[in-house]
């Protein structure tokens, strides 16, 4: 079997792709707060995005579904926490690590609530990257929506050409807890997909008003990563920025993208931000390739 994952840089959403794991992945849950609880792969295995459950008396809220491979291992996981189905699933964008068990919740009963362009990337995959009908979202949103469930107010909203041009972010507004999607690697390079719509400049945008409505307290979600806090969240978005300018003012001096790689302008974030999928020289081609199309483009 074989999985989509990140587009454009180490995974392609053209080509690239990556064998999946033939053992069965689990799924381990940590409790955020009361009610609230974090999902991921169980000892370091990849079983996708970060994942955020809701669980109460009105019903049941999943954010995100991570890969394909693990649906049988999360639903029994949502079970043992909540001893009810999924109600309503939230896609915080397009891509299959965040996407991959839609189909097999929505066959278990969850209603799919997604950003229009979510459902409209969905439906363009063709062949073998191609979804079954009930993996597309069945309600969608333009701008914001609101959940009142369990005692608590989850204010979903968009964030505009930030990872891709379909990102949400969900604020628990009494709770004090953000599920930021990939807006957020939490001390892990970035993955910014430049060809479902994504930006720099859109990214950075997400993060400050992420920033905005947080606080000291505030627990963030990432789409990757461990647990964070508005502070993680600042260090990112300051790396980010600083990447991107260091790797602009070498464009502007007229270098080409291998001339930028062999400067390594990232060096010094090297050994605490790079990861399996995304390293400084990955990172700098990335950055490198999309301020080039932008001078390309004007």
């Amino acid at each position: 079997m074989r999985f989509r994952l990140f587009a454009g840089l180490v995974l392609t959403v053209a080509s690239g792709v990556l064998p999946a794991q033939e053992d069965e992945v689990t799924v381990q849950s940590t409790e955020v707060v009361p009610g609230l609880y974090m999902l991921d792969g169980a000892d370091g295995q990849f079983a996708g995005g970060n994942m955020g459950l809701l669980v109460g008396p009105d019903g049941v809220v999943l954010i995100d579904d991570g890969l394909t491979t693990i649906s049988a291992s999360l639903l029994a996981a949502i079970a043992d926490i909540s001893g009810e189905p999924v109600d309503f699933l939230i896609n915080t964008h397009v891509h299959a690590d965040h996407t991959g068990s839609n189909a097999a919740l929505h066959t278990h009963g969850a209603t799919i609530i997604a950003h229009d362009n979510i459902r409209k990337r969905l439906l363009q995959l063709t062949g073998d990257e191609a979804v079954a009908a009930a993996a597309l979202p069945q309600i969608t949103f333009s701008d914001t929506t609101t959940f009142h469930l369990n005692g608590h107010t989850a204010h979903v909203f968009h964030v505009q050409n930030a990872h891709t041009d379909g990102d949400a972010v969900i604020h628990f507004t009494d709770l004090n807890v953000i599920h930021s999607g990939d807006v957020f690697f939490n001390k892990l390079f970035p993955f910014i997909d430049f060809n479902s719509g994504g930006s720099v400049q859109g990214y950075l945008a997400a993060q400050d008003k992420i920033i905005a409505i947080a606080n000291d307290d505030t627990i963030i979600i990432p789409g990757h990563g461990a647990l964070a806090t508005k502070a993680d969240l600042v260090l990112a978005r300051n790396m980010l920025a600083d990447s991107y300018a260091r790797v602009k003012k070498l464009v502007n001096a007229g270098l080409s993208e291998d001339e930028i790689v062999a400067r390594n302008p990232l060096a010094d974030y090297d050994d605490g931000w790079s990861w399996v999928f995304i390293s400084a020289e990955s990172m700098t081609r990335s950055l490198a390739k999309s301020l080039m199309h932008q001078v390309t483009s004007d």
